[in-house]
């Protein structure tokens, strides 16, 4: 494929380069796949890869933005529910099924702090930001609906958890330390959060 065809191609044709990469980093590790492994994946030059991406550094800090992106699209669309109950349940559910989470992975996490620590860095606070604004939108959700306590610091509450759920992430082998995993994390701390924010009502319906 031609890199300069056409703004749509030469993007379609990155998007492609940071998929394959990002299915090759998550069954190979980062570190041990190499900007030739990912080439000859693709069957295309290294000279075309360079078109797109200026080095291994560049491709992985793309691929963990996209990676938040892929994550954000998800909260969207439960936003977009517009009923809080079935958006709590349906979190729930999506936190159990999620498996393209760069976060999920222990290999990746490992990688990342050991040799790309900059965009490890960039990457947890994107993170952070993102997860604090959906909280918070979630919450506001419930408050109107009077199913999250009307008395509760929305605010606070969004900061806490989105920093709890990224400081787990940067201590991830603390709690691989105790026989725990980030799926176990993400579910315990989910349940903590939900019934720590519900009204009575909202505590009724969840335990339901």
């Amino acid at each position: 494929m031609q890199p300069f065809l056409g703004k749509t191609m030469s993007e379609d044709q990155k998007v492609h380069i940071i998929k394959t990469a990002g299915e090759m980093f998550f069954r190979l590790g980062i570190r041990s796949v190499s900007i030739d492994d990912i080439c000859r994946e693709m069957g295309m030059s290294k000279k075309t890869f360079y078109v797109y991406f200026e080095s291994k550094d560049e491709l992985v800090a793309q691929l963990l933005h996209s990676n938040v992106m892929y994550i954000a699209g998800k909260m969207e669309k439960l936003l977009q529910m517009k009923d809080f109950r079935k958006l709590v349940a349906r979190f729930l559910k999506h936190q159990e099924a999620e498996k393209n989470d760069v976060r999920r992975v222990p290999q990746l996490v490992y990688d990342l702090k050991k040799y790309y620590p900059r965009q490890f860095a960039d990457f947890q606070e994107e993170c952070f930001q993102t997860q604090k604004e959906y909280i918070r939108a979630y919450l506001a959700q419930g408050q109107q609906e009077g199913l999250v306590r009307a008395n509760l610091n929305i605010e606070l509450t969004a900061i806490l958890f989105a920093k709890i759920h990224s400081d787990a992430v940067r201590d991830l082998e603390a709690i691989e330390a105790h026989g725990l995993n980030m799926h176990q994390l993400g579910h315990t701390a989910m349940d903590v959060f939900v019934r720590g924010v519900l009204s009575e009502e909202g505590m009724k319906l969840y335990n339901e």
